[in-house]
């Protein structure tokens, strides 16, 4: 009998597979277990899998699987215990139908960013306490799903949120740094990319720290800019 876990991941996943935008198939760089898994290895829902354009995959479903992969790295360290069914969904649930609400639709402003970030996560988290709620999860189970999602409790120290933050910086420095360097760095200019950067080593607890420090960068432009980041 299927679970109400499995229900809400198979209904997020589904959601993920509707992503209009597309990626290739990222190609599978070895067997060691810690690499993260490629849309061929890992368990897509039949809305992905039987689309005719088998070379690429659907990038929030891709997105989704990084979440998940870093999740179990993350988890891992000896400090931290094993996540919990919320923070497991909460990882998958991140970008949620987050194509719904694009960045044009608020003023390409600072104000207008942020504003458009805290309507992405409240969308998202309106649609994961729904789909946990319909998979069969209790109203305070759904609703701890969605606290994640809106990271609520990230200043206050709750655990389970600082992992779900390290995760998110995670994935953005493994899987989209370099190809955001590519578009902004020219317009940004050298400062504010170490600005960023530097604001996402400071978002990140020392485990998660220890885990950027691995990810291969393949760009030595984007690497040297990353290392005077976290030297200060």
């Amino acid at each position: 009998m299927s679970t109400p876990f499995a229900k809400a991941m198979a209904l997020i996943d589904a959601a993920h597979a509707q992503d209009p935008r597309r990626i290739p198939i990222p190609k599978s760089q070895s067997t060691n277990p810690s690499e993260p898994p490629t849309a061929s290895s890992a368990a897509q829902p039949e809305s992905a899998s039987s689309s005719n354009d088998t070379d690429t995959i659907p990038y929030e479903l891709h997105y989704a699987q990084k979440m998940t992969h870093y999740l179990t790295l993350r988890c891992s360290d000896p400090s931290t215990p094993a996540p919990s069914e919320p923070l497991s969904l909460a990882i998958r649930a991140q970008h949620l139908r987050r194509w719904e609400i694009p960045r044009a639709s608020y003023p390409m402003t600072k104000i207008g960013y942020h504003s458009w970030r805290s309507a992405l996560q409240r969308h998202q988290a309106q649609i994961a306490e729904a789909m946990c709620l319909e998979a069969g999860y209790g109203g305070p189970e759904a609703a701890r799903v969605a606290a994640l999602v809106r990271k609520e409790d990230l200043k206050a120290g709750d655990p389970e949120t600082q992992v779900l933050e390290d995760v998110a910086c995670l994935v953005f420095l493994d899987d989209q740094l370099e190809g955001f360097a590519g578009e902004k760095g020219a317009e940004y200019g050298e400062e504010k990319m170490l600005g960023i950067l530097r604001k996402t080593w400071a978002k990140m607890s020392e485990p998660g720290r220890a885990l950027a420090l691995g990810i291969e960068i393949r760009d030595e432009g984007v690497k040297e800019l990353v290392g005077r980041a976290v030297q200060g």
